[in-house]
């Protein structure tokens, strides 16, 4: 097996191993510390030996081990006699159910609402994701040591508030599961349009959410949340490699080159929608609706034939279970491709609580150009230039707000 192949088999599987040897030992540090060590192990090993028959038990048997040994050695260090680990089966015998338990009650944990919104994304990333600190620190663009120190306080939030290791009650899941689906799409969000920096797309973490939202429909294959959140993600990054020109600039949606579209990705994401919108006969769910609306720009032959009367009807939809400023931002600008910008304007205009939002600022611009108001869209694009925005998002402002000047073109 090629290097690269054994390096995903041991992440997939290290994140399952760990979830048991949480459940086991009972300390999240004690178990990182002894899965990494196994992950190391195969790392070195399989490569030249090759890969065992049975890889999560194989990495599982050398984590049990270490973990043991750091017992004992902290027991004698402490004066104290060590017991060894209770470990009721064999775990070559770990079954497919106790392994799916396992990580149900890690995902829940992870992003538990007793931690804060900071924390549940990183301890996501570093205990789902199987990412190091280091890794973790640079897909969130913060220092290192901050990573690590906020890593610690949230796994001492887990033991001083008792958080506890298990899969919610039934009344509970919906709340806890919009928790964990909101976790994984703000990962996925950062990466599909960072929010700040010199990239506009950090491929590694669209990449680490979209595994994450596929582990979620492994665990939960009948939750339309999980199936629409993992089409949702499929969707949007199936435009991953056209929203970015040579020089790392943003290509807009109208501008994009749609043979560069990843094909089956939006396969996949329709499908995935089809399953979740049979699951919700009655209430929409606004994962599901939000991967509707992608799937009407992602199936158009071309922008001009897009269907805008299907987009503004799913955003009907959304307002109906999801009504937030920013949605309501969305549906204006898709009634500005269907009725006009001025049409699209005095929705804008209407929305309140987005004063601190650049993309409402921008949005004004962009209609205000269209209707030929060069003053007002100039102010509005100086006030989108003036909040966080990554540095090709800034660079196509600007160049929109050139085109405003008196030597400039608009268009």
């Amino acid at each position: 097996m090629r290097l690269d192949a054994v390096a995903r088999l041991v992440r997939e599987e290290g994140t399952r191993v760990l979830a048991t040897l949480i459940r086991v030992t009972g300390n999240v540090d004690l178990a990182q510390d002894a899965t990494q060590d196994a992950v190391v192990r195969a790392l070195e090993t399989w490569p030249r030996d090759g890969t065992p028959d049975n890889p999560r038990a194989w990495l599982l048997v050398t984590a049990k081990r270490r973990a043991v040994d750091v017992i004992r050695r902290e027991a004698r260090r402490a004066g104290k006699e060590a017991a060894a680990m209770d470990w009721t089966t064999d775990p070559q015998d770990e079954s497919a159910e106790t392994i799916h338990d396992d990580l149900l009650r890690l995902v829940f944990t992870c992003c538990h609402p007793a931690l804060s919104l900071e924390a549940q994304v990183a301890l996501a990333l570093r205990t789902l994701g199987g990412l190091s600190t280091g890794e973790v620190a640079r897909g969130l663009l913060v220092p290192e040591a901050t990573m690590a120190k906020r890593l610690t306080r949230a796994k001492q939030k887990i033991r001083q508030a008792a958080i506890p290791y298990r899969v919610p009650e039934p009344a509970e899941l919906p709340s806890r599961l919009s928790g964990v689906a909101a976790t994984v799409y703000l990962i996925f969000n950062e990466g599909y349009a960072a929010g700040g920096g010199a990239a506009l797309v950090r491929t590694e973490l669209a990449a680490e959410a979209i595994r994450l939202g596929r582990l979620l429909a492994e665990l939960m294959p009948d939750e339309p949340t999980v199936l629409g959140l993992l089409a949702l993600m499929l969707l949007q990054n199936a435009r991953r490699d056209a929203r970015v020109g040579p020089s790392g600039d943003l290509i807009l949606l109208p501008d994009q080159d749609r043979s560069r579209w990843n094909p089956g990705a939006i396969k996949e994401g329709v499908q995935l929608i089809g399953v979740a919108l049979r699951r919700t006969p009655d209430r929409p769910d606004s994962y599901v609706v939000q991967a509707a609306i992608a799937a009407c720009h992602a199936l158009a032959p071309s922008y001009a034939e897009t269907s805008w009367e299907s987009v503004v009807s799913w955003y009907d939809v959304l307002l109906s279970v999801n009504d937030t400023p920013v949605v309501r931002l969305n549906r204006a600008a898709a009634i500005s491709e269907r009725d006009g910008p001025a049409a699209g304007l005095s929705i804008v205009d209407e929305i309140s609580g987005l004063a601190a939002y650049p993309w409402w600022h921008a949005t004004r611009a962009e209609l205000l150009r269209r209707l030929d108001r060069r003053t007002e869209a100039a102010d509005a694009y100086e006030r989108a230039l003036a909040l966080e925005l990554n540095e090709p998002q800034a660079d196509h402002l600007r160049r929109r707000l050139v085109t405003l000047s008196p030597g400039g073109r608009s268009g």
